[in-house]
């Protein structure tokens, strides 16, 4: 069945014999700034070209490829992607699902077969349509070994001197037998009877000329051999040259195509490789991300939140104690231990020989980090204070925890999966975020648990695990592995009741993140210090305005 997104059409314009054509759109990968765009694919007349939008088509295409000699390739992770090229031209398309995918490559595949231009092994070890010829005119076109070239000069010099050789020597015998003939007038070309050479010599007194006769034959006869055997090894040297010829032709190809692809390394686009070794300038790859992260909250102030149709509910907050379902699960000793370690760690003090630099200040709000690099990996521990007044610890967490909330202020994630639910305050989830180029997508499988502290104190860590429903790397994605603690401590004056009007609570948000893979050190530290202030800002602000107006749950 056909896509409703793309059109195949049997235009009266076009030939009998011509090819149907074939329009709809598909995401085209433009540069690092922009991303993928929808354009409008049109296939006619052996020309595959692109145009801004259906509307434009009329107005001359943006670019255009020809389709005979193009090679159609599927992406190796991505099902719904293939790329179009001629030599170092690439076009990158995806269309919207797999099936769509296949229909677009299905279709190419078919117009180069019916053209004689094919993606098989063929075409594409011959470089997408160049062929091979097996005349003596490519073997010296595309050259062979000098000896075997040496030797055959050598083989034909010998020809030359025994085609001297035969053609002084059938003189000689031409004369012979014109003697004969002369000697004898009654042989003519109408004699039916056999002649007997000997007795008509000895009739005629030839016995002179016999010796010389015999000589003579017997050195055609020698010459004829040499001659042959001359030929027969000629006939190996240029078998030998043809196959030097082939293996030459076959190496250049090689080498072509590794330059080709060279080049086409040497461009951004859609895969451009994450790693030390990428040629991505860190500048560049900077800009590139940042675009991606502006793009990602254009989207957000974009999207309307519908008003909320329920209240909070109380069951919904955290608990005050630990669920007794949680004591019992394996998870328990490490999530106890992790979470004690950082609702600890959370409040205490940045000063001291620890290391902690300032990196980030605006208002109430104060971010840290240590320098911390793992076989070349960046992996910063991060620390933020801050202070937020109308809404208490116990708020802050119940949004933060709640996966109902989650993807309101969370503006990098792609998808979400509730892997278990331990209990009402421990959930391990599956998080895969949005692909932020170069870099690659990134995933998180981790547990979290909310739990309520002395002090008014209420906290939510993550922490990274496993489960063999959910392998690391398995896919597109790289794992991250994180550690991250949102404590939170509220405070009132004293003697007076809790209200949205003198109710403060203070903010601990640590983090420590192994990104799975290499990108830039300066790159992600920038990064750090553009997008955690404003990630703790939107979350803050989100729960403000969610709490406005509803009952203080401390």
């Amino acid at each position: 069945m056909v896509d409703e997104n793309i059109t195949v059409s049997d235009n009266s314009d076009i030939d009998e014999g011509g090819t149907a054509e074939l329009r709809g759109y598909l995401s085209k990968w433009t540069n690092y700034i922009h991303g993928w765009q929808d354009r409008f694919i049109v296939l006619k007349d052996s020309t595959l070209s692109y145009y801004k939008s259906e509307l434009e088509s009329n107005l001359g295409c943006r670019g255009a490829l020809c389709l005979k000699k193009a090679k159609v390739k599927p992406h190796e992770f991505d099902d719904c992607r293939f790329d179009v090229s001629v030599n170092d031209c690439v076009w990158y398309l995806r269309a919207s699902n797999p099936e769509e995918k296949q229909q677009w490559i299905d279709i190419l595949e078919s117009f180069k077969v019916e053209s004689g231009y094919g993606t098989s092994s063929d075409s594409s070890s011959n470089g997408g349509g160049l062929r091979r010829h097996g005349s003596v005119t490519s073997l010296q076109s595309t050259g062979s070994n000098g000896r075997t070239s040496r030797r055959l000069t050598e083989k034909i010099a010998e020809l030359d001197t025994y085609r001297e050789l035969l053609s002084k020597q059938a003189t000689q015998l031409q004369q012979y037998f014109d003697t004969c003939l002369a000697s004898c007038p009654q042989i003519n070309d109408e004699t039916m009877e056999a002649i007997d050479a000997v007795k008509l010599a000895d009739g005629v007194d030839l016995r002179g000329c016999a010796g010389g006769v015999r000589a003579t034959g017997a050195s055609f006869r020698a010459t004829c051999g040499a001659t042959i055997a001359t030929l027969q090894h000629c006939v190996e040297l240029l078998r030998r040259r043809e196959k030097q010829a082939r293996q030459a032709e076959e190496l250049y190809m090689a080498l072509k195509n590794q330059l080709t692809e060279a080049r086409l390394a040497s461009k951004p686009g859609p895969d451009h490789e994450e790693g030390p070794h990428s040629t991505l300038p860190d500048d560049e790859f900077y800009d590139a991300v940042e675009t991606g992260f502006d793009k990602m909250e254009e989207e957000r102030c974009a999207r309307v939140v519908p008003p909320a149709e329920r209240t909070r509910d109380e069951v919904e907050l955290p608990p005050p104690a630990v669920d007794n379902r949680l004591t019992v699960h394996p998870l328990w000793p490490e999530i106890d231990r992790i979470s004690t370690e950082q609702i600890q760690a959370a409040f205490e003090e940045v000063g001291g020989g620890i290391g902690w630099q300032l990196f980030a200040e605006e208002g109430d709000m104060r971010m840290y980090r240590r320098e911390v690099e793992v076989d070349g990996m960046v992996m910063d521990p991060l620390k933020a204070m801050h202070k937020v007044r109308g809404v208490t610890a116990r708020e802050m967490c119940h949004y933060f925890f709640n996966p109902r909330y989650r993807y309101e202020w969370e503006t990098t994630l792609e998808t979400m999966t509730i892997v278990e639910e331990v209990s009402s305050d421990a959930l391990v989830f599956h998080q895969t975020f949005k692909r932020i180029w170069p870099a690659s997508q990134r995933d998180a499988l981790f547990w979290s648990h909310v739990r309520a502290a002395d002090g008014n104190t209420y906290a939510v860590t993550n922490h990274s695990t496993t489960n063999g429903d959910y392998p690391p790397n398995a896919g597109a994605c790289i794992r991250l592995f994180v550690t991250v603690c949102l404590a939170c401590r509220s405070t009132w004056p004293a003697g007076e009741t809790p209200t949205r009007d003198n109710v403060t609570t203070s903010i601990a948000y640590c983090s420590t993140v192994n990104p799975g893979g290499w990108a830039p050190a300066g790159v992600l530290r920038a990064v750090y210090k553009r997008e955690y202030p404003k990630f703790l800002k939107r979350f803050t602000g989100y729960v403000v305005e969610q709490c406005r107006g509803k009952p203080l749950a401390i």
